[in-house]
């Protein structure tokens, strides 16, 4: 059976790094794995969960795609800028809005641990900075614990690997292409 990957451009810009090595990724992957890819530039949808759990919020059409890609998925490739220390905005709606209970985990009865509904999956962030390389860690952190540990492991994804690229903002030509060098062998690898 075919490794089933899903790519994921997470800058809500049309245009950027992020989404040039979204593509590397999925051109590789694409020789030896089934692939589906989604642009956070291109999905529109309100990403403020308005009522919390409280009531049910209606999802636009492209964030019941994006659940059924999860499910479908062995393995989700989620690129994406490190802004102000933490993740864009809209990404992060775009989780708020589909890891939803019944979803990806759910409580029973007094347990306060939730069952996770989304075993079994595996992941990597890639994420982008403009921080000097000697900050980068440091600067990615926090979005890392929020991301990985508090969204993906939360509901039962295993523990991500991460890339971390930067400072994107002062990279020459030989870090890129270094970068790219990565990503294409991930893809091919479909790591």
């Amino acid at each position: 059976m075919t490794k089933k990957i899903m790519v994921l451009n997470g800058n809500p810009k049309l245009s950027s790094y992020c989404r040039h090595l979204g593509e590397l990724y999925e051109i590789e992957a694409r020789e030896h794995f089934d692939v589906k890819r989604f642009n956070l530039s291109k999905m529109e949808f309100n990403p403020s969960l308005d009522c919390g759990y409280d009531a049910r919020q209606e999802l636009e059409p492209c964030l019941v795609e994006f659940q059924k890609a999860i499910l479908w998925a062995d393995h989700i490739v989620i690129v994406t800028p490190i802004w102000w220390g933490g993740l864009p905005a809209k990404l992060k709606g775009l989780f708020e809005r589909t890891f939803l209970p019944g979803f990806a985990f759910k409580y029973e009865g007094e347990n306060p641990l939730p069952l996770q509904l989304l075993k079994g999956k595996t992941s990597r962030i890639i994420m982008t900075m403009d921080a000097p390389s000697d900050y980068a860690e440091e600067q990615a952190a926090p979005a890392i614990q929020q991301f990985d540990l508090f969204t993906l492991q939360f509901c039962g994804f295993e523990k991500a690997e991460l890339n971390l690229f930067g400072s994107i903002i002062s990279a020459n030509s030989e870090h890129k292409s270094s970068w790219e060098k990565q990503i294409k062998s991930l893809g091919s690898a479909g790591k």
